[in-house]
């Protein structure tokens, strides 16, 4: 311990020798070699797992064990959250964001390695997820942890939280560029010189380690044309219309799927419907199991047999009919799958699932244009834009699925082509539905962070810390002389009136009892006589943002707090929160 204790000390003195931005440079560089590390244990974990479970599985046989398989995965996992982690470890993403927004930055040490654990289980069982979400949130607690033992404020530990999250992108796909725009794009980090030479630093450092630990070659080994054909152009704006509307499909009911898992009370009962529902799906469709990087393989090389490796559909691989409806179904229940690992208790993302979904709509389209329609559309092309198409309109992120794609199969000479597709998809889909699949619940609770400065700022102040309680109270069986006997001690011109049991009746101004306050035969006088309604009510949940919208609209700088039972609690001025605003402006900026 004390060994430990003075190389803390050591590190804590070598820190302050350095100036602010030669530090957050030294730190950059070892948290991306932090999460490369972890990537990579990920990456290890979960390729033995799934060789333990389907490396003696033959290729024309079914394997019945698809229907076990995915349920023995989600219990061991909801277990281990249970017993061991004892925290809420999925959406992996969603828990960064919220983190920024109100933690301070700040992520549980566990999360260095609970996720890993738990997201290469559910994968490796067959859980139809991506390991993405839970390699973020272990490269952003090892960037949050180093800053917390470093002892970095609040902005430069955010700065270091993304730098792990980006260097763990840019790990796990060898993509360097995708990593630094996943963190400008998806997390929201604010682009200044201060902060984009470290993230460069952690992501060049986390995919220098990929490249060592697992070689140069890349994620999808496929030939890509170089160039395209300007006369597909129309063909991959229509591809662009498609995975728009999939990629509302896949958020709307990914969302159904997880509202129907909470109304289920039991984990056993999760346990039971989600274990069902995944059997039977991997079972028909063998596809769907783990993360689908095999299945991407086959498609890209042409190779249908593959995809139907254990399928009950094996003898009929050749039908060309067969063969679309198995690329629709699969793409189609793919969501579902995802989203069943997800609510019945296991562990992962929606990054890898976007990216299959996106890749069946796009071989899917080229597929029977070939088939049907005499075409002579580039399968491998199609499915590659398909994949930035489908993901860019997920996740609201095009610059993050132009620059991944190009990255993870050196299809460089697709920018145009990627650039139409996720151009169109994301205008459909944000038409359709603003938030990605990560900030829908964070916008609904006024918890998310964005490039908007007024907006971020609101997302730091809480409203029961702006409400105001010291105001008198006084009941509704008093009179005017009562009244004047406290006003003395009172330090407010507002009064609000309760009655025996603490309820809101209403308010009473100061300047409305001026005229009779000085003539004695007016005490007697019951004080609701001088009582009014405030022009509105907040309840203490209600999202500060909001608020200061609902004073515009009544015209007025001060309103009653009250719980949802109509219980008084206290005041919220607008003036107060104004004040807090330029406050917390003030300690962002610094």
């Amino acid at each position: 311990m004390r060994r430990s204790e003075t190389i803390y000390h050591r590190f804590l003195r070598l820190t302050r020798s350095l100036t602010d931005r030669q530090l957050m440079m030294v730190l950059a560089v070892v948290v991306g070699l932090l999460a490369g590390v972890g990537t990579w244990i990920f990456e290890r974990l979960l390729h033995g797992i799934k060789w333990v479970l389907t490396s003696w599985v033959g290729v024309e046989n079914v394997s019945w064990l698809y229907l076990v398989y995915p349920a023995v995965g989600i219990i061991i996992v909801s277990l281990f959250v249970r017993y061991v982690v004892k925290d809420d470890i999925s959406e992996g993403v969603t828990r960064v964001l919220h983190s920024m927004s109100k933690k301070n930055s700040r992520i549980k040490p566990h999360n260095m390695w609970t996720s890993i654990v738990g997201g290469a289980t559910t994968i490796g069982f067959g859980g139809s997820v991506g390991p993405e979400a839970p390699i973020v949130l272990t490269g952003a607690a090892i960037g949050s942890n180093v800053g917390r033992m470093a002892r970095l404020n609040y902005k430069q530990s955010t700065l270091l939280l993304c730098c792990g999250a980006g260097a763990a992108v840019a790990a796990i796909f060898k993509a360097p560029i995708a990593g630094l725009v996943f963190v400008l794009e998806i997390l929201m980090l604010e682009m200044t010189a201060m902060s984009i030479v470290p993230l460069l630093l952690a992501t060049i450092a986390g995919t220098t380690l990929a490249f060592a630990l697992r070689g140069f070659d890349p994620i999808i080994a496929v030939n890509v044309p170089e160039v395209f054909k300007i006369g597909n152009i129309p063909m991959y704006a229509a591809l662009g219309v498609a995975c728009g509307l999939v990629a509302y499909y896949f958020t709307s009911v990914n969302g159904a799927v997880v509202r129907v898992f909470r109304t289920m009370k039991h984990s056993w009962q999760k346990w039971l419907v989600g274990g069902a529902i995944l059997g039977v799906l991997l079972f028909l469709f063998p596809p769907l199991y783990g993360e689908g990087y095999e299945a991407l393989g086959e498609l890209m090389h042409g190779r249908m047999d593959g995809l139907f490796r254990g399928s009950l559909f094996w003898e009929y691989r050749a039908i060309p009919w067969v063969i679309i409806l198995f690329l629709v179904a699969t793409l189609l229940l793919k969501v579902i799958a995802m989203a069943t690992t997800n609510a019945a208790g296991g562990v992962g993302g929606t990054f890898a699932p976007s990216l299959f979904v996106g890749a069946f709509t796009g071989a899917a389209m080229a597929f029977v244009c070939n088939q049907f329609f005499g075409m002579n559309l580039p399968l491998v092309s199609f499915t590659l834009v398909g994949m930035a198409g489908v993901m860019a309109g997920v996740m609201k992120a095009p610059l993050t699925s132009i620059f991944l794609i190009a990255e993870l199969s050196n299809g460089y000479g697709l920018f145009i082509p990627l650039m139409v597709t996720t151009a169109i998809s994301f205008v459909i889909d944000y038409y359709l539905d603003p938030d990605s699949i990560y900030t829908k619940q964070l916008r609904q609770k006024g918890e998310l962070l964005t490039h908007n400065k007024d907006e971020s700022v609101m997302v730091f102040l809480h409203l029961k810390s702006l409400m105001e309680t010291d105001f008198l109270k006084i009941d509704s069986n008093y009179t005017l002389g009562d009244l004047v006997k406290i006003i003395e001690s009172a330090r407010r011109n507002i009064f609000p009136v309760v009655d025996g049991n603490d309820n809101l009746l209403g308010v009473v101004q100061l300047d409305d009892l001026r005229r009779d306050m000085f003539d004695p035969e007016k005490y007697t006088t019951p004080i609701t006589h001088y009582m009014i309604q405030p022009p509105d009510r907040i309840l203490p949940n209600e999202q500060v943002a909001s608020v200061l919208e609902r004073f515009d609209e009544v015209g007025t700088w001060m309103l009653p707090v009250v719980d949802k039972a109509g219980h008084y609690m206290g005041f919220i001025s607008k003036s107060r929160i104004l004040a807090a605003y330029r406050e917390q402006l003030v300690a962002i900026s610094q």
